[in-house]
C-alpha cells in the first residue's frame, strides 16, 4: 500500500460520525473477472463493511451496477446503513428498498442495434443492465484493439440515441446522459452533511468521483484499486480488492480503538 497523504484518514479517523466511505462494486470490492455475472465480494467484504457502517456516518456503494446487483452479489442486505447508488446513481438501495426513474427511451434502440453492430469481433459480449447496456471485449483475442475499433461506431450509435459513453477497461457503457458517479457522491455528501469522505474506486469511471472528493472542500482521500494508468490521481494505492478490504479493515480497527 503507497500512502501520499494521511489528511483525510485523519479526518475520519477523529470524527468517524461525519465520514462517508464511499467505494466502487467491481475492481474495488469484487476482482475483476472475465464473466461480470460471476462477479463477488472479496470474501471479507460483507464483515469489514458491516463493521464500517457500524462506526461511520455512512458506507455507500456507488456503482454502474444495478443497485440489486450489487447488493446480491456483495451480500450486503444487512450492512448496517448502507445506501447503494446503482447505475451511476439513477438508483438507490437502501434499508430494502429500490427507488429509479424511468427506463431512458433510447436504450430500446441500442439493445436492437449494438448485438449486430459487435457480433463480427468473435468474444465480444453484451450485457443488458436495464437502465445501461455494455460492450465487453475482455474476451477477445485482441481486447484493446478490438476496443478501440468499436469506439467510434458505438459513440455514433450512442449519440443518435440521446445515450452518453463510458470508457472503461475493456468496455464500453451506454448510459444516459447528466449522471456519473461524482454527481451521485457530491448529492450524498450534501444529504448527509459529510464532514469528511473516502472514495475508493479502480477504473475510469470513479475517475468523476475521485475530482468530486477534492472539489467537495472535505477533508478526503482517494483510494486507488486498479491498474497504474490512472493511480497518479488516488492519494492511496492499494492492490485490488484485497488492499481494499486491509485499508478499510485498519481504518475499523484504528476507530474502534
Amino acid at each position: 500500500m503507497t500512502v501520499n497523504t494521511p489528511d483525510g484518514l485523519r479526518a475520519i479517523l477523529d470524527d468517524p460520525a461525519g465520514a462517508v466511505i464511499g467505494l466502487d462494486f467491481d475492481g474495488t470490492l469484487s476482482p475483476i473477472v472475465p464473466d461480470p455475472d460471476s462477479a463477488r465480494i472479496h470474501p471479507d467484504g460483507p464483515a469489514v463493511l458491516a463493521r464500517l457502517g457500524e462506526l461511520v456516518g455512512a458506507v455507500a456503494i456507488v456503482t454502474g451496477r444495478p443497485a440489486a446487483t450489487a447488493v446480491e452479489y456483495g451480500s450486503l442486505a444487512r450492512v448496517p446503513g448502507l445506501v447503494v447508488l446503482g447505475h451511476y446513481g439513477l438508483e438507490r438501495w437502501e434499508a430494502g428498498r429500490l427507488t429509479a426513474p424511468p427506463v431512458h427511451p433510447g436504450l430500446a434502440r441500442v439493445r436492437a442495434e449494438l448485438p449486430p453492430l459487435i457480433s463480427r469481433f468473435d468474444g465480444t459480449r453484451f450485457e443488458d443492465k436495464e437502465r445501461s447496456v455494455a460492450v465487453h471485449t475482455r474476451q477477445t483475442a485482441d481486447p484493446q484493439a478490438v476496443l478501440e475499433a468499436l469506439r467510434e461506431p458505438v459513440a455514433k450509435l450512442a449519440a443518435e440515441a440521446g445515450l452518453t459513453v463510458e470508457p472503461g477497461k475493456f468496455v464500453l457503457e451506454l448510459r444516459p446522459p447528466g449522471v456519473d458517479k461524482g454527481v451521485a457522491l457530491s448529492a450524498f455528501l450534501e444529504e448527509r452533511s459529510a464532514r469528511s469522505v473516502l472514495f475508493a474506486g479502480d477504473d475510469l469511471g470513479d475517475l468523476p468521483a475521485f475530482a468530486a472528493v477534492r472539489a467537495s472542500g472535505l477533508p478526503g482521500v482517494t483510494v486507488f484499486s486498479g491498474s497504474a494508468e490512472i493511480a497518479v490521481e488516488a492519494d492511496i494505492v492499494v492492490d485490488g480488492p484485497s488492499g481494499v478490504m486491509k485499508l478499510l479493515g485498519s481504518i475499523a480497527d484504528a476507530i474502534g480503538r
